[in-house]
């Protein structure tokens, strides 16, 4: 695991009407501070990459389809200097043939791949939807988006500084 990299299993709780799936509570271990909760999509053949930020921690959930999210560490005083990791993001998805005995919901996904990734600052980023037309994200940062002096700063998503090759299906990035 990338040094500073903390991920939370989602639990999925459904019943009759749907679910409800926390995300991020402030007494969570991981919890710093919040800044916004924002969502961004991705369509299939893109990857949003790359970009890492100086101060701002991200917290990624999938919310719809599922992400592949790529993180490489580029502190150059991380004990996991340069090390790649790639995660596989899932939001919870109903499965049409099958109800429970007492009328729930049943999930096709109920624990898999539904968890809460924590990106820390200095991390390269990026995600592109995996096996779906579009995946869409959560992120809570920290650190609320500064129009004027953003702290976002990108590098090509198919740059030779990162180490990683997207899946061939990816074929440009944004």
């Amino acid at each position: 695991m990338i040094h500073g990299v903390s991920i939370k299993q989602l639990k999925v709780i459904p019943d009759d009407r749907g679910f409800l799936m926390e995300m991020l509570r402030c007494d969570d271990k991981l919890f710093e501070k919040f800044g916004q909760v924002y969502m961004t999509g991705c369509i299939k053949g893109v990857a949003k990459a790359w970009h890492y930020h100086r101060e701002q921690v991200d917290h990624f959930v999938c919310v719809s389809g599922s992400a592949l999210v790529v993180l490489c560490d580029w502190r150059s005083n991380s004990p996991t200097h340069g090390r790649v990791q790639e995660f596989i993001l899932k939001a919870p998805a109903k499965d049409e043939d099958k109800t429970g005995s007492n009328g729930d919901i049943v999930l096709k996904n109920p624990d898999s791949g539904n968890i809460l990734l924590k990106i820390p600052s200095l991390v390269l980023h990026g995600f592109t939807a995996f096996e779906c037309e579009e995946a869409r994200i959560i992120n809570i940062p920290t650190i609320q988006y500064n129009y004027d002096n953003p702290d976002e700063f990108r590098l090509a998503w198919n740059s030779a500084e990162v180490p990683y090759t997207w899946p061939q299906d990816v074929v440009r990035g944004g």
